[in-house]
């Protein structure tokens, strides 16, 4: 059956490279763009398989035309790719108020805001795939990107609490977290904040590893695009799913270390227990919350 695809920032990088590939698969897309124009190439190869919408994607009133101009014009929306974002780098407090809001606005509630429409039409069809376009930065901090990590794990906890909310409406959810992929992410899509004194051994070293012609990513984009388009049609998808040598590392890493830190002062995380309190893995909420059978 041939599937609808909703794909936000379809124009360049991941995005880009996953539309070329559902529409080579004989899917159709509605591929959204800030500028549809730098589509034409795919309109004029692809015309009865690709829908492109113009979308802003902080703008509430053209999320919600889009998707209604989708229904209308396809029917249907079977798969729902939030993939429109951009990275920033700078010491938190060194960021304006305008690049703390724009990421925030971009890469959080964006998302969110777009899911929340698509998720009436998935519910009364009871089946649709959702994948967050999120990150490493989604799993683990690193110093310079505050504000793009604040919205990238706040992404995957909402992601991980909404596949458990709509799973039994036949829904799927995914938070896809990639490393570094040979798109434009770091380099035009990147944004800086103000240089501040103090930082130069940590923000500082971040900043020059992405301007200073050192970052050279594992990710090849066709690849993470064949995955994707895999995942969307596999009857059990993972809610998170990393893409890179690079990001397993990294998350295999900081698991070591989280759960070194746990340890090492669980004897003052259990000394705040109430007296008379019990097992919590043994009371009903703790056994409906790791899934077990009562």
């Amino acid at each position: 059956m041939t599937k609808v695809w909703f794909i936000t920032g379809s124009s360049r990088g991941l995005g880009r490279s996953l539309t070329e590939a559902v529409l080579a698969s004989g899917d159709k897309v509605a591929a959204t763009a800030r500028n549809p124009e730098h589509l034409k190439d795919l309109v004029e190869k692809y015309p009865d398989n690709i829908y492109p919408l113009q979308l802003d994607v902080t703008n509430q009133a053209q999320i919600k035309a889009a998707v209604e101009m989708t229904i209308e014009k396809l029917g249907r929306i079977d798969v729902l790719i939030n993939n429109a974002g951009f990275g920033i780098i700078g010491a938190a407090e060194a960021y304006t108020d305008e690049q703390v809001r724009s990421q925030l606005d971009t890469n959080f509630y964006a998302p969110i805001e777009i899911t929340r429409m698509v998720l009436p039409y998935m519910r009364k069809q009871r089946s649709g795939r959702i994948l967050q376009i999120s990150s490493i930065g989604g799993r683990v901090g690193n110093p310079g990107l505050t504000m793009y990590q604040a919205a990238k794990f706040g992404l995957g906890g909402f992601s991980e609490a909404l596949a458990k909310e709509v799973k039994p409406l036949g829904i799927f959810v995914t938070s896809v977290e990639p490393g570094g992929f040979r798109t434009d992410w770091a380099g035009v899509s990147m944004n800086f904040a103000p240089d501040v004194e103090g930082y130069e051994q940590t923000v500082g070293v971040r900043k020059a590893l992405f301007t200073g012609g050192q970052f050279i990513p594992m990710g090849d984009p066709a690849k993470a695009a064949n995955v994707m388009i895999g995942l969307v049609n596999n009857p059990d998808p993972p809610v998170h799913l990393l893409l890179g040598s690079e990001a397993v590392a990294m998350v295999k890493q900081a698991t070591i270390l989280r759960d070194e830190e746990m340890e090492k002062w669980l004897p003052v995380s259990l000394s705040t227990n109430a007296d008379d309190a019990v097992d919590f893995t043994k009371t009903e909420l703790g056994k409906s919350f790791f899934g077990a059978k009562k």
